[in-house]
Order: structure tokens, then sequence, then C-alpha cells
């Protein structure tokens, strides 16, 4: 089982690959067999499918990282990073302050599982309610 530090560095450097985006280097935080769930339930195959489905939802999109907390489970390490995304709607509108939360568990090095959370969908669905 990693550090607790060593878990949330290979997160951190996981989101800068994903934020570039650089999906083949974000891949390889990523553990053969990964299960990645997005908002709604959205299963992900693959970070580059993460980043096909980010560049149907956003002209483009960042992450403002916030904080990194961390537990110990059976034989994972378990990373909750939480921050806002700000970027582009694909009608060109800006956006900031969209909160979200991603909870990772990391084994041997790797992410081997990725849950992601965040206000987009009510955003989309009441434009009203986003700040930007």
């Amino acid at each position: 089982m990693p550090s607790a530090q060593t878990a949330i560095d290979i997160v951190r450097d996981f989101l800068a690959a994903s934020m570039a985006p650089d999906p083949v280097k974000a891949a390889s935080y990523m553990a053969d067999g990964v299960v990645i769930t997005f908002t709604g339930g959205r299963a992900m195959a693959s970070a580059t499918e993460i980043t096909t489905f980010n560049a149907s939802r956003y002209r483009w999109v960042k992450k403002l990282l916030g904080d990194f907390d961390c537990m110990e489970k059976e034989s994972v390490v378990v990373v909750y990073a939480t921050g806002t995304l700000y970027g582009e709607w694909p009608d060109g509108r800006s956006f900031s302050g969209n909160r979200y939360v991603d909870r990772y568990e990391v084994a041997g090095g790797k992410i081997v599982r990725m849950d992601v959370w965040n206000d987009s969908a009510e955003w989309i669905l009441a434009p009203a309610i986003a700040k930007s």
C-alpha cells in the first residue's frame, strides 16, 4: 500500500496530466482495468474517454485544486480531491466556482478506481444558478 503522500502525489500528477490535456500521460497513472465512474453514473473505460467526454461537455475545463484528504481502506489508499472547475461551456460562456469532489483508490502505485461528482449537470439544467 502506498503512503498517504505518495497516493496524493499520484492523484495530483494524474490531474495535472488530465488538465493538460494529455490522456496518454494521465493513463500512465491508472491501473489496467481501472474503474471510472462520472457524475450520473457514467462509466468510462480510460483517460482518453474522460478527455472525449469533457470535450463534448465543455469548450475547455480546468480544476482549481483544493484539498486532498486520504485514508487507508483495506488494501488501498482512498484520496478525496475537492475544489472547483472553471472554463467555458460549448457556447463560449465562461464559468467558475463549479464544485467538484473526486474519490480515488490507489494501490500498487496506480489509480484503481475513480469516482467524479460536480455541479455541471445542475448548472446545465438551471443556468441561472451557475456562477460566472
